[in-house]
């Protein structure tokens, strides 16, 4: 380049340099657009995989989904068949002499049913039933009892549970001790009514 005459030296820097520029330009004009819409079309064709994917997974377990329903069908078949239905002054007094014959608890009092809502969700598909029970049991039994009979019954719950000393009486004899911690307790049982009876 020292050997060439200064016009033709910057000629030649001018046209190096031009074709720089045209070189850059093309670059950032054409090239990169065309890198980014690659990148775009990249993205999408991984998000379209992604979703197929999930699609054929979903379709793969609609087998599974099936089974399952069926199973929790049957289960809230075989639960309801043990709800209340019929003469429910009867099924209460059943039902609760026959789950308290392992405790340690006295019950002779239950109140006819009181048809009540049961107003958790709007449209739900059952009625509910209210009994009141009176009775006398020790502390510790009385506890055990509703809890075991809550986790037995997932249809009914015991509700306004009242406690007080009960009062032996002493015309029948002489009280004992363990007699004399004995409480007296008052509750209410709401009960889920069966809708298919």
């Amino acid at each position: 380049m020292k050997h060439l005459p200064k016009e033709k030296r910057d000629q030649l820097i001018l046209v190096c340099l031009g074709t720089l520029a045209a070189i850059v330009g093309i670059y950032y004009s054409v090239i990169s657009s065309q890198r980014k819409s690659i990148e775009n079309m990249t993205r999408q064709k991984n998000e379209h995989e992604a979703k197929l994917i999930g699609a054929e997974r979903l379709a793969s377990s609609i087998n599974q989904f099936q089974k399952n329903l069926e199973t929790a069908h049957n289960r809230l078949r075989a639960i309801e068949s043990t709800m209340a239905s019929g003469d429910m002054y009867s099924w209460v007094i059943l039902t609760v002499n026959t789950f308290k014959e392992n405790y340690r608890i006295d019950i002779p009092q239950f109140s006819r049913e009181v048809p009540t809502e049961v107003g958790m969700f709007h449209k739900f598909p059952y009625r509910a039933a209210a009994f009141h029970l009176r009775g006398t049991a020790y502390f510790h039994d009385l506890g055990k009892f509703v809890s075991d009979f809550e986790n037995n019954f997932p249809y009914m719950r015991i509700q306004n549970l009242e406690l007080e000393p009960s009062a032996p009486s002493i015309a029948n004899g002489p009280v004992s001790p363990d007699d004399q911690e004995k409480l007296a307790f008052k509750m209410e049982i709401v009960a889920l009514v069966n809708p298919l009876q």
